[in-house]
């Protein structure tokens, strides 16, 4: 694959959100990248992104008022944490991680990741270059002793009996971008409603993130998203987070404002108190913020 980027970059100034952010605010999912001389990129990734610094992002969380943010290791970097390790450490106590890890990681290892502020592992079930579910009971159980969650990378809609997979797991469940599910589909899509009974039951977290993605319009609002945040949030306010996912990797046309982000949720929960919780309470819950 070529060296140059096959992406776009990340708005350099995204504009201040016109709601009011609570104080200790977290975003619970961004990359950072590069630079490429100190973190090489996996040759099996599947894009090559632009620059992302921490000094960018940094500038991004600034323009949101946002204070406290979660590190999530890219496919591009494989196993290879040290990129985003190193940003949570620069990033100080408001920074946590969530890693990627080969099921036969030492305890040692695991445990230094902890000290280093990791507190979760992701399994890419979407993408090529990912070790595929046959990773999921190996991982939980290396994981579950100290408390971690599994972050899954996966659209609901195509990963059969869901449920009756993930409920056995050691280990919490937390869905990457309302479970990938193309709005198009609608909350009463089978796969999606075996999540929302995940949520329910206080097995699953779910990242309210990613509407760009998800919807058939180029732009915000994204308005056919809406029904799909709508049904989790209603489902456990208590259950949901909220993630910007700068830089935004693998967009190749319409790159979204941050800003815009941190008014959809305002859109999706009107409510002052529930955002407060999804901002603030659920994060620090999740991710061991003090």
């Amino acid at each position: 694959m070529t060296s140059e980027p096959d992406c776009l970059p990340a708005a350099a100034d995204p504009r201040a959100p016109s709601v009011v952010v609570p104080p200790d605010a977290c975003d619970c999912h961004a990359h950072i990248f590069g630079p490429a001389e100190a973190y090489p990129f996996s040759p099996e990734r599947g894009y090559t992104p632009p620059p992302a610094p921490l000094s960018a992002y940094r500038h991004m969380l600034d323009r949101l008022d946002v204070r406290r943010a979660v590190i999530v290791q890219p496919s591009v970097y494989g196993t290879d944490n040290r990129c985003t390790l190193d940003a949570v450490a620069d990033g100080g106590g408001g920074f946590r991680a969530v890693v990627v890890v080969d099921e036969d990681i030492s305890d040692a290892e695991l445990e230094r990741m902890h000290e280093a502020g990791a507190r979760g592992v992701r399994l890419n079930l979407l993408f090529p270059g990912g070790p595929g579910d046959r990773a999921l009971e190996p991982v939980a159980a290396r994981i579950a002793g100290l408390g971690w969650h599994l972050q899954l990378l996966v659209d609901v809609a195509t990963f059969p009996h869901l449920r009756r997979r993930l409920e056995p797991l050691p280990t919490t469940i937390v869905f990457d971008h309302m479970g990938h599910l193309e709005a198009r589909r609608g909350p009463d899509d089978p796969g999606f409603r075996e999540m929302l009974r995940l949520v329910e039951e206080r097995r699953a977290w779910v990242k309210l993130s990613g509407p760009y993605r998800l919807s058939s319009q180029a732009t915000a609002p994204w308005a056919d998203t809406l029904p799909l945040a709508e049904a989790i949030v209603g489902t456990d306010p208590e259950r949901c987070v909220w993630a910007t996912d700068w830089p935004h990797p693998a967009l190749k046309s319409v790159m979204p404002d941050d800003g815009d982000l941190m008014d959809v949720l305002a859109q999706w929960v009107p409510d002052a108190r529930v955002r407060q919780r999804i901002l603030v309470d659920n994060p620090a819950v999740l991710y061991g913020f003090e």
